[in-house]
């Protein structure tokens, strides 16, 4: 904990310093106390996970119903590391994408409020005091809006701002009542609370909406897609990554205090997991904006996780342990790796944008030529979030496969299984659709303008973190036995009666049988390129185009656009995206032109938020009336409001 505590000090110290100096040296000041703060956490929260232990501190606080409260055990240990370490590269790789703009007081600021967001974030997974909990969250929603508004000057940035702003504040007023019916009024330290009955369905139901928004739960997620592509991409990295899922994090804490969840709760979140999967990954593959496309797949993986979460309490209510526990674990272990492959995929495409100087997908191609790195790592991360074989992705979707095909298997809870089995697939075949767009469009092909003409490769800076990612993207894949028994403490947790040593041993040959197919796999890759190596020694190797149906010298007008590509699919699910179609076909036997363009608007925004948002406009005009701009009849007001108080009081 010494560590910990430690590591908050150098966060605030780096952000006050940050705040203060407001010069070129905190180009420097800025993201080491970052980088060192972050670094030291994530040695405390690894820690703390391998060894499965728990420590607290608690000293007295002069609030209300509170103290100050902060501990570690196996659920808060992963959270922070998971934290820790996406921080530390994200401000490293955010050092060389401020580097521009060195001197700037805005980057100054801007180093200011990502020390105060890692500091936030960590202080949330680890308070035990709901007061605490709630100073911590509400720091790090003013952090994060902060770092959005990075470019204020734009129209769309303010926007989403404001946007965001909005939405995680009408979460925490659910947290609120949340933790208010949680302490009865008496006590809001973690060790005291506790709910049951019908408290403790309305205290879940609070908590889904609070940290569902936080988290991105569709329909709560409209301030994603907004926000993250507004702020710059480190930033976007980390967010993404990580502070979404401390919504996923105070969920879970909220299930540690009841200790009787309903069988609901985990319909609740399977339903949620599968909407929220299946709308966020067709929302992503409609998208023409790079960053837009993958905020909308935070969305999807979010719902994967909830699916998780959702097979496991049903594995708690039925008494099915395999079920309980291949469902937390999965739903745990894809936290970890989504928050590694997302902040890959957001780093690669802010090199993207910092090469070309846009985020329009149709005005890219060809990068891979020019930035190789990037384009392997985005490849990399690519098929990680595809649950592609042998990298991460794959290793916890299959966890969560499983616990749902052995509910089918064992007959409980069947249909849920089958609901998870089949969202399951229809988002992977999306995913491996979208990205194949997303990839193909920005790094294959030819260049489709002068933005994509004449880039080069992100510095260093901003490189080795992209590869440190990638290559953790195929560590976890290569060693989910290892990843397996680090999340089974934090599995005990939720469901204590699922964790025996049978079961652990029954999923560690799982996953060893996993991991082992995919040692298999990149070894028969290797020896298939070393045999190729070795047949071609003696050879002579030339360079030759290949068969072009006589068009010596293709051009982009021969590619498919990223729109075209995505067509057929959009196409399929026009019910859901409500996609407007601009065509413009091929006229004459020697057509000069043809374009398609399409636009596809959230429909949660356009058709529940828009008419809500002028209702209340509405309803808010009418009190206009009693707004006169005289003194006396406010006083009235006033004295007619203490009269009815007493009278109801008297009552």
């Amino acid at each position: 904990m010494t560590a910990l505590l430690l590591s908050f000090f150098i966060l605030l110290a780096g952000a006050i310093a940050a705040a203060a100096l407001r010069c070129t040296r905190t180009q420097w000041i800025g993201p080491w106390s970052a980088i060192s703060g972050a670094a030291i956490a994530a040695f405390a929260g690894l820690r703390s996970l391998i060894a499965g232990a728990t420590v607290d501190i608690a000293a007295p606080w002069q609030v209300p119903m509170g103290s100050l409260h902060i501990g570690l055990d196996p659920l808060s240990a992963l959270f922070v590391s998971l934290i820790a370490v996406v921080g530390v590269l994200a401000a490293a790789y955010g050092r060389g994408y401020l580097a521009n703009d060195l001197g700037n007081e805005k980057v100054a600021m801007s180093w200011c409020w990502y020390n105060l967001l890692l500091a936030a974030m960590l202080l949330v997974v680890v308070a035990r005091d709901g007061f605490l909990f709630l100073v911590a969250w509400e720091a790090m929603s003013l952090a994060s809006f902060f770092l959005v508004m990075f470019d204020h000057e734009k129209d769309e940035v303010m926007r989403a701002g404001w946007t965001y702003l909005v939405a995680t504040h009408l979460g925490t007023a659910f947290l609120l009542v949340m933790f208010l019916l949680l302490g009865a009024g008496v006590s809001l330290d973690f060790s005291a609370l506790s709910a049951s009955g019908l408290l403790a369905s309305i205290v879940f139901a609070m908590a889904l909406i609070g940290f569902g928004t936080k988290a991105g739960f569709v329909p709560l997620h409209v301030w994603l897609p907004e926000a993250h592509p507004a702020a710059p991409s480190h930033v976007s990295a980390l967010m993404s990554g990580v502070m979404i899922k401390t919504g996923i994090y105070g969920l879970l804490r909220v299930m540690t205090f009841i200790k009787a969840p309903d069988a609901w709760w985990g319909w609740a979140l399977i339903v949620i997991g599968a909407v929220s999967g299946v709308t966020g990954v067709l929302f992503a593959l409609a998208q023409h904006d790079l960053k837009r496309l993958l905020a909308y797949h935070s969305v999807e993986n979010i719902g994967i996780i909830a699916l998780g979460l959702g097979i496991g309490i049903l594995g708690n209510v039925s008494a099915n342990p395999v079920m309980a526990a291949m469902g937390f674990c999965g739903a745990l272990l894809h936290v970890v790796n989504h928050g590694i492959f997302k902040s890959l995929l957001f780093l690669g495409a802010g090199s993207v944008l910092h090469a070309t100087g846009t985020r329009a997908i149709d005005r890219m191609g060809g990068l891979i030529k020019s930035m190789p790195v990037t384009g392997a790592v985005f490849l990399v991360g690519a098929a990680a979030i595809c649950a592609l074989p042998p990298l991460n992705g794959f290793v916890s979707e299959f966890l969560v496969y499983s616990a749902a095909f052995s509910s089918v298997a064992t007959g409980t809870q069947v249909w849920g299984g089958i609901v998870v089995i089949g969202s399951l697939a229809l988002i992977g075949g999306l995913a491996a659709a979208c990205f194949t767009k997303a990839f193909g469009a920005v790094f294959l092909g030819e260049p489709r303008s002068r933005d994509a003409v004449g880039v080069h490769e992100a510095p260093l800076s901003m490189c080795w973190p992209m590869v440190t990612l990638a290559a953790l993207c195929v560590f976890i894949g290569l060693t989910a036995p290892v990843m397996v028994r680090l999340m089974m403490p934090a599995v005990a947790q939720l469901a204590p009666a699922a964790v025996n040593t049978v079961l652990m041993k029954r999923l560690q040959d799982l996953m060893t049988w996993i991991s082992l197919a995919a040692l298999v796999l990149i070894g028969l890759t290797a020896l298939l390129a070393g045999l190729r190596s070795m047949l071609l020694r003696y050879r002579t190797v030339r360079t030759a185009v290949t068969w072009d149906c006589g068009y010596a010298a293709p051009t982009a007008r021969m590619q498919y656009t990223a729109s075209s590509y995505a067509q057929p699919l959009i196409g399929m699910f026009q019910t859901v995206l409500r996609t407007r179609c601009d065509v413009q076909k091929p006229q004459g036997l020697f057509p000069t032109a043809a374009g398609l363009h399409n636009q596809t608007p959230d429909l949660f925004v356009q058709e529940v938020y828009v008419p809500a948002i002028r209702g209340i406009v509405k309803v808010a005009d009418g009190f206009r009336r009693v707004q006169q701009g005289q003194t006396h009849l406010y006083i009235l007001y006033i004295l007619v409001t203490v009269l009815l108080l007493l009278i109801w009081n008297l009552w």
